[in-house]
C-alpha cells in the first residue's frame, strides 16, 4: 500500500468524504484519515474499490500511503483543531510535502502556520472551498493561496475536481501567503450580504404585496431565469415550495427567525474597518443576524411600539420594482467585496487578479451568479478598476435600477418594513457618487474640540482654527 495514493485528506465529515470521493471520481487515488473509525469505514464502504479510495485512523499509516511530495488536505473545523492536526502529521512528513487547509481559517492564522511550516521545509496552503456538501461532491469553487511552485503539484487535482463554467475549472492560484483564505473570507462576507438582501425582498413581497409562498416561489423562479440568475435566488425559490412534515403548512413559515453565524462575515466586516474600506451591505448583514438573536426582546418591543399598516400596492408593480432593487443591491454587495479585495491585495502583498477571482466564482460556490460573468469582463477590461461603479459596463445597469430601489426603500421606511440591507446599499451608492459630502462639518467639529486640524478646498496645507476665541 505504501506510496500509492495521489491525494490525502484529513477530516471525513460530510464535506471531507464528499471531496475525497470527488477526487477519486476524477481519476486520482485518494486516502482519508479520521480519528472516528465509523467515518473511516463509511468512506471505505462508499468508495468501493480500495485501490482508488482507502482510509485509516492511524496518522502514520495515512502519511506512508501517500506518494511524494505528499499532498494532504485538511477539512476540519477552523481554530485550534487545525494546529492539532498539523502537529500530529509533522513527525511523519518529509521536506517538500504539502499541507492544504481547506477550512474557513482566519487569514492571519494561515500566515502564522505557513511561516511555522516553512522553517520545517513543509509547504502550506490556505485553500477556501465553497459550494457546501453538494459542491464538494460534484464540483466546488476552490480558492488556493501559498507557494506558487508547490501549487503546481496540486493544480491537476484541483482543476479536475473543481466546478466548471463553460469548460473552465473554477479554481486558480490566487497569490502568496494567506491569499486563498482571505479571498474565501470576503466571498463569505458577500454571501452574508446577498442572503440578507434576498430575505428582505422575500419579506417585502409578503408584507407589502401579500404574495403567498407559491406566488413568491414562481416570482423567484422567474427571476432566476433572468439577470438575477444565481444559486441563492434559485434555492430561495425552492425553499418556498417545501412542505412541513410536522404541520399542514409550509416549512419556511415554521422556522425560527434567529440566524446563526460562524464568524466569517464578521471577520470580513472587521478587517474592512481595519483597512478603511466601506462595506456597509456586509456590515448590516452581520448586524441583522445579531439583532435576530434578540428574539425575546424583539417580541417585547413589538408589543410596545405601534407599526404602520402597509399601504396596498399592485403585486405586478411591486415585483417588477423588487427585481430591479435586488439586482441593484447585488451589484453593490459585489462592488464592496471586490473593493476590499483590491485594497487588501496591496496591503498584504497578495497580488490578486480580481478578474480571475470573479471568474472562479461563476460556478460551484454559494455566491455564483450570472452577474459574475459581467464582473469578470469588467476587471479583465480594466485590471486596476478601483470600484465596479466606475466600470462603463455597469453604469447602465445601475442607472436602470436605482430609481426602483429608492421607491422601495422609501416605502419600507414609511410602512415600517425593515430593509436595512437594501437601504444601506442605496446609501453606499449615494455617498460613493457624491462629489461633496458633509464631512467638512465633522472635520470642523474635530478641530473645534480636539485641535485635530483640517485641510481646505482652496489651498494646500494643514490648518487649525482657534474656534472659541
Amino acid at each position: 500500500m505504501a506510496n500509492t495514493y495521489d491525494f490525502g485528506l484529513v477530516g471525513l465529515g460530510v464535506m471531507g468524504r464528499n471531496f475525497i470521493l470527488n477526487v477519486a471520481d476524477n481519476g486520482f487515488t485518494a486516502f482519508g484519515n479520521d480519528l472516528d473509525k465509523e467515518k473511516v469505514n463509511a468512506l471505505i464502504e462508499e468508495g468501493g474499490d480500495t485501490d482508488k479510495v482507502n482510509a485509516d485512523v492511524d496518522a502514520s499509516n495515512f502519511v506512508s500511503a501517500l506518494s511524494k511530495p505528499r499532498k494532504i488536505m485538511l477539512l476540519v473545523p477552523a481554530g485550534k483543531v487545525v494546529d492539532i492536526v498539523i502537529e500530529s502529521l509533522l513527525p511523519h512528513l518529509d521536506e517538500g510535502d504539502i499541507i492544504i487547509d481547506g477550512g474557513n481559517s482566519f487569514f492571519t492564522d494561515t500566515d502564522r502556520r505557513e511561516a511555522f511550516l516553512k522553517e520545517k521545509g513543509i509547504n502550506f496552503f490556505g485553500a477556501g472551498v465553497s459550494g457546501g456538501a453538494k459542491g464538494a461532491r460534484k464540483g466546488p469553487s476552490i480558492m488556493p493561496g501559498g507557494s506558487r511552485d508547490a501549487y503546481q503539484y496540486v493544480k491537476p487535482i484541483f482543476e479536475a475536481v473543481a466546478a466548471k463554467y463553460n469548460g473552465e475549472p473554477c479554481v486558480t492560484y490566487l497569490g502568496p501567503k494567506s491569499a486563498g483564505n482571505y479571498v474565501k473570507m470576503v466571498h463569505n462576507g458577500i454571501e452574508y450580504g446577498l442572503m440578507q438582501l434576498t430575505s428582505e425582498i422575500y419579506d417585502l413581497l409578503k408584507k407589502a404585496g401579500g404574495l403567498t409562498n407559491e406566488e413568491q416561489h414562481k416570482t423567484f423562479a422567474e427571476w432566476n431565469s433572468g439577470r438575477l440568475q444565481s444559486f441563492l435566488v434559485e434555492i430561495t425559490s425552492e425553499i418556498l415550495t417545501q412542505k412541513d412534515d410536522l404541520t399542514d403548512g409550509d416549512l419556511v413559515d415554521m422556522i425560527l427567525d434567529k440566524a446563526k453565524q460562524k464568524g466569517t462575515g464578521k471577520w470580513t466586516s472587521q478587517n474592512a474597518m481595519d483597512l478603511g474600506i466601506p462595506v456597509p451591505t456586509i456590515d448590516i448583514a452581520v448586524s441583522m443576524r445579531e439583532i435576530s438573536a434578540l428574539k425575546d426582546e424583539r417580541i417585547k418591543a413589538d408589543e410596545i411600539y405601534d407599526r404602520p399598516s402597509p399601504e396596498s400596492v399592485v403585486k405586478d408593480t411591486l415585483t417588477s420594482k423588487a427585481e430591479k432593487a435586488l439586482y441593484f443591491a447585488f451589484i453593490m454587495a459585489y462592488a464592496q467585496g471586490m473593493h476590499q479585495l483590491a485594497d487588501a491585495s496591496k496591503e498584504y502583498g497578495y497580488e490578486l487578479d480580481l478578474g480571475e477571482i470573479a471568474k472562479i466564482w461563476r460556478a460551484g460556490c454559494i455566491i455564483r451568479a450570472a452577474l459574475l460573468a459581467d464582473i469578470t469582463d469588467a476587471f479583465k477590461a480594466q485590471p486596476d478598476l478601483p470600484n465596479l461603479l466606475l466600470s462603463p459596463s455597469f453604469t447602465e445597469k445601475v442607472k436602470e435600477t436605482v430609481a426602483a430601489t429608492r421607491e422601495l426603500v422609501a416605502y419600507g421606511a414609511t410602512n415600517g418594513i425593515p430593509l436595512p440591507g437594501l437601504s444601506n446599499a442605496l446609501t453606499y451608492f449615494d455617498a460613493y457618487t457624491s462629489s461633496r459630502l458633509p464631512l467638512n462639518m465633522i472635520q470642523a467639529q474635530r478641530d473645534y474640540f480636539g485641535s485635530h486640524t483640517y485641510e481646505r478646498l482652496d489651498r494646500e496645507g494643514i490648518f487649525h482654527t482657534e474656534w472659541e476665541k
